[in-house]
């Protein structure tokens, strides 16, 4: 599975970790969503993590449905002590032995998928993650909820870069309402796991995170833009292209993620990603020009049938709160990730319409 993922990217992210991933020397991990973009990157790093830096392995216990994994995940390739359950999150799952780290990584974040699979995507983010919860709570396992930027729906301007306080502006009823709703829901049920049954639990709410291993019928916008410069056609800009966005290499996200896993204050929730530059998603097309070095064609098109209406105007995060408590700090600039995306994508997508 690691062959969808750059090697100096994983080397990079275990460097940059440092002596805090010696606290993984001997634990057990539950991983749910193991198959997905993430997920993978997180599989990656414990592996480079038991060949390189712990004295004692970890133990990988990967979850899995491979509803949307696609080749990549579906070409998961355990080891010693890395190893897949096919199994729905949604499900109860008995494991005998110790879990000392929950991640619930598993959901479906493709708008594309999400409006495709709409009642998958409430259960895995709200009955799955009530499920491994109780896990947590029986095991005294520490839990990691994987949410969404999303969850901030769109922001008042007066809230952009958004802090972790802000309450969002989400609908209930909409095409995005499944995912935006169920990420919220699944914030509650840590929040009260915390407080009623003492879970020590720490929500990650990830912004347009992006890097080599994205699938290339993602139909997210990088993956979108990269198809279609592999194919040689025009790139296609949905609505009005004004909408901005921030946008975090995966190295930088994964540091960020692995330093909440290991060190987030218990019940507290956590923006990771890279505050600037904001930009437009004809910004993002210059900027893709740059780093190419050549013009590219382009149009502005609406949204298709397929693709969820309400698309949030601006994502931009407050990521005070990591830095502080976390010491994250996000060091690879947008046209260093792009060119490595870029170029992977260019050695790896079909191209295909």
């Amino acid at each position: 599975m690691t062959d969808f993922l750059l090697a100096s990217d994983i080397a990079e992210i275990v460097d940059r970790l440092g002596e805090r991933a010696r606290g993984l020397a001997g634990q057990t991990v539950l991983l749910s969503g193991g198959c997905g973009f993430l997920g993978r990157y997180f599989v990656a790093v414990f592996d480079q993590l038991n060949r390189r830096v712990l004295e004692e392995p970890c133990t990988v216990v990967v979850v899995d449905n491979l509803i949307t994994a696609g080749k990549e995940g579906e070409a998961f390739e355990g080891s010693e002590h890395i190893r897949l359950t096919r199994h729905d999150a949604t499900q109860p799952l008995a494991h005998d032995g110790p879990i000392d780290y929950i991640i619930q990584a598993a959901g479906i974040a493709s708008p594309y998928y999400y409006r495709a699979y709409p009642l998958e995507t409430l259960e895995v983010a709200t009955v799955g993650t009530k499920n491994l919860l109780e896990m947590a709570r029986h095991k005294g396992a520490r839990f990691c909820f994987f949410s969404s930027s999303e969850i901030y729906g769109d922001p008042d301007p007066k809230h952009v870069p958004t802090p972790e306080s802000y309450r969002g502006n989400v609908a209930c009823q909409g095409p995005r309402a499944c995912y935006d709703e169920s990420k919220r829901l699944g914030e509650t049920l840590c929040y009260v796991y915390h407080e009623i049954h003492g879970v020590a639990t720490n929500t990650i709410r990830p912004f347009n995170v992006f890097g080599p291993g994205m699938q290339e019928t993602d139909y997210r916008v990088l993956p979108n833009f990269a198809n279609r410069i592999k194919g040689g056609r025009a790139l296609s800009v949905y609505g009005t292209g004004r909408q901005t966005r921030t946008f975090c290499y995966v190295t930088d996200a994964m540091v960020g993620f692995l330093l909440a896993v290991l060190g987030g204050v218990p019940g507290e929730a956590y923006n990771i990603g890279n505050p600037e530059p904001e930009i437009s998603v004809f910004d993002l097309v210059e900027r893709i020009e740059g780093v190419l070095g050549r013009k590219i064609e382009k149009n502005r098109v609406e949204y298709p049938d397929s693709y969820p209406a309400d698309e949030p105007n601006r994502r931009c995060p407050d990521i005070r709160k990591a830095r502080l408590q976390l010491e994250f700090e996000p060091l690879v600039d947008l046209d260093d990730g792009l060119g490595r995306f870029l170029a992977w994508a260019d050695a790896t997508y079909g191209g295909e319409p």
